[in-house]
C-alpha cells in the first residue's frame, strides 16, 4: 500500500489524537481505512501502542466484525472546552509557611543540641 499523506487519512487531525481516544473513533472505519492509518503509523510515528491497536482492529475487521457507528469527525472532548478553575498568581497563592528543618539563607535552622 502506498504510503498516505496526512491530509488522505480517514481520521482528521490524526496526528494529534491521543491514544486513549483513538481506540474508540477507530470502532467506526472499515478494514481499508484502519490499513491506510496503521501504513501512515508505521511510516511516521510508529508508536508501538497505535501500531498494536490499529494491527488489533484490522484483525477483528478481517475475522468479520463490523464497523459500529460513529463520526470520526466528531467534536473531540480533548478540544473542547477549556480547563475552568482559578488562575494561578501571587494574588491566588498561598502565604508561605515555615522553612523547613534544615534552615534558608536568611533564617538558620536551629541546632540539633538545642532539641530536648
Amino acid at each position: 500500500m502506498a504510503d498516505p499523506t496526512r491530509s488522505t487519512l480517514p481520521l482528521p487531525d490524526y496526528d494529534h489524537l491521543p491514544i486513549g481516544g483513538l481506540e474508540s473513533r477507530v470502532r467506526s472505519l472499515s478494514a481499508g481505512e484502519v490499513e491506510e492509518l496503521l501504513a501512515y503509523e508505521r511510516a511516521h510515528a510508529d508508536r508501538l501502542p497505535v501500531t498494536e491497536l490499529l494491527a488489533t482492529r484490522l484483525e477483528q475487521l478481517e475475522s468479520g466484525a463490523e464497523p459500529t457507528s460513529g463520526d470520526p469527525g466528531a467534536l473531540r472532548p480533548e478540544s473542547g472546552a477549556r480547563r475552568a478553575g482559578s488562575p494561578v498568581s501571587p494574588a491566588t497563592s498561598p502565604e508561605p509557611f515555615s522553612p523547613p528543618p534544615h534552615g534558608t539563607p536568611d533564617q538558620r535552622g536551629k541546632p540539633k543540641g538545642d532539641r530536648s
